[in-house]
């Protein structure tokens, strides 16, 4: 028996972006749990770069997972390779549960680190394939909450196991982690299949019949329908003419989108706000936070985080991309600056560590009053910050810069980008910690300045841009990246061609042709591919 299938783009989302769920849940699954007692005791207090692999496993196993995304998602679907990955969850988790070592541990995050590759890369191509040109970003973004609220939750479900006595305690906070990857294996049949990948596959009669229950109530004749539905064409003949393999991603130029989809990945980890979002509990500590009041202090973090994000999602089709990228860069070096410089002008070392047990990885403790806060503060600040520009556009970003035939496999290259760069700090901020404590946030603050610069001058707009406009924004001759602004998508303009073809048609007693675009209109997207 066929299952029902929901068309509504939002509710689609909202399953489909249990998968960004997962990662969250993965992040804070450490958060809590690496400043409890039971947490130190049970693993021997892990420091430096045990602790650095305990929290980069997840990245690591996502480097393997975005690596096989693309071709996976193109050769199964979008929504069958999110499926799909939900088994390596359900393994990993299981891993996580039994652990009896930090061996096991670090496996079983590798495992749900593979999960979270494929989630991570596809949910938002398969959310930018369904949702209409003038919504893509606010349906994208649902991603980033997901993420977030993921975050959140899991937090505080390790915070309150925290008051489980022995291993009993992190066990059942990992244990937790089976719920929203069962609702997302619950959900996905219910989902449609992207309509792009479907003509991608040569299954045209359901490409347009999914397209038309999405965008038009199920109307195959509704002009918006027809209009999206010969551009997918015209630019899937351009593109299978342009040929296969890796010489499409470098080819004609598509190198300089290459590099754009890649890098502005890379940047959101280099910016540093991870250091934040994995390691308050830690700053909070050196801040002379304790107990309950650090774990909560650090918690209200991931709420601010979803607030804010929250508020970009109201404005995110309406604010240029590339404005947001400068100055979140610019904010966030500001923050870590201000966070650096207070805990290198008044704190003093601790060897041995902060606590009791002491944890190895804390080494130094911020002066109380003013500095201790002004440090609260602006990690909070900074959280503000990257959850308004770099947290969401960075993802948007990479999104946008792909064709219809590199992007999945694109986007799988830009979100191993991201991995890589995750699994590098990872491994690098537990011993920065220890060995050059807040020189640390010095270092983070250089980078978003080298942000903010390749932002400038390498990223133009691409918020509103149709085909042709992108390409010609990364062709030799285009614009500066300065130069470039927000643009209205020409889809309108498509509709309203298709509106007067069917009523030429009518008024000379034939049928309007709707098969295919017009000669000039198929060379001209041609040429933009």
């Amino acid at each position: 028996m066929k299952l029902p299938t929901i068309y509504n783009v939002h509710l689609v989302a909202i399953i489909a972006t249990l998968g960004g769920a997962l990662f969250g849940f993965d992040i804070s699954s450490m958060s809590a749990i690496v400043v409890t007692d039971q947490y130190i005791e049970y693993f021997n207090n892990p420091s430096g770069v045990i602790q650095g692999a305990i929290g980069s496993a997840l990245a690591a196993g996502s480097v393997v997972g975005s690596a096989v995304a693309g071709p996976l998602s193109d050769k199964i679907g979008r929504r069958d390779s999110i499926l799909f990955a939900c088994l390596f969850w359900l393994i990993g988790t299981s891993v996580q549960v039994a652990c009896q070592n930090y061996g096991q541990l670090i496996a079983g995050r590798v495992l749900n680190g593979f999960t979270v590759g494929i989630t991570s890369s596809q949910v938002p191509v398969y959310l930018a394939e369904i949702a209409k040109a003038e919504k893509r970003g606010s349906i994208v973004i649902i991603q980033q909450l997901a993420i977030e609220f993921g975050i959140l939750i899991m937090y505080f479900i390790g915070y309150g196991c925290a008051s489980i006595e022995g291993p009993a305690s992190f066990r059942t906070a990992w244990g937790t982690q089976f719920i929203p990857c069962f609702l997302l294996i619950i959900g996905l049949p219910f989902l449609p299949r992207s309509p792009r990948w479907l003509a991608k596959v040569g299954r045209d009669k359901e490409a347009i019949e999914t397209l038309a229950k999405i965008q038009a109530n199920g109307d195959v004749e509704d002009p918006l329908v027809i209009a999206e539905w010969e551009e997918i064409l015209t630019v899937m003949r351009a593109e299978n003419e342009a040929g296969h393999g890796w010489k499409k991603f470098f080819a004609n130029g598509m190198w300089k989108r290459t590099l754009a989809g890649m890098s502005v990945q890379a940047w959101q980890q280099l910016a540093g706000a991870n250091i934040i979002v994995y390691y308050l509990t830690y700053i909070a500590s050196m801040a002379g936070l304790t107990g309950n009041v650090a774990m909560v202090t650090s918690g209200i973090q991931y709420a601010v985080f979803i607030i804010f994000t929250g508020v970009m999602w109201l404005f995110i089709d309406k604010t240029g991309r590339r404005t947001l990228l400068v100055v979140g860069a610019l904010g966030m070096g500001f923050c870590h600056f201000v966070v650096g410089g207070t805990m290198g002008a008044h704190s003093k070392y601790v060897p041995g560590g902060i606590g009791n047990p002491p944890n190895a990885n804390i080494v130094i403790s911020v002066d109380q009053g003013a500095p201790a806060n002004t440090v609260i503060t602006f990690s909070y600040l900074l959280i503000v910050v990257y959850a308004l520009t770099l947290a969401p556009v960075c993802w948007i970003y990479a999104a946008e810069v792909w064709s219809l035939g590199t992007r999945a496999t694109g986007m799988s290259l830009a979100a191993l980008s991201n991995w890589v760069f995750n699994f590098a700090l990872g491994m690098f901020t537990p011993p920065a910690f220890v060995n050059i404590t807040w020189k640390l946030f010095i270092i983070f603050g250089v980078l978003c300045i080298a942000a903010a610069g390749w932002f400038y001058v390498l990223c133009p707009e691409t918020c509103g841009k149709t085909l042709e406009e992108v390409e010609l924004m990364f062709a030799p001759d285009g614009p500066w990246a300065w130069d470039t602004r927000k643009g209205d998508s020409r889809l309108a303009a498509e509709i309203e061609a298709v509106n007067a073809r069917k009523k030429k048609g009518e008024a000379g007693g034939e049928a309007a042709e709707v098969e295919a675009q017009p000669a000039a209109e198929a060379e001209k997207v041609e040429a933009a591919v």
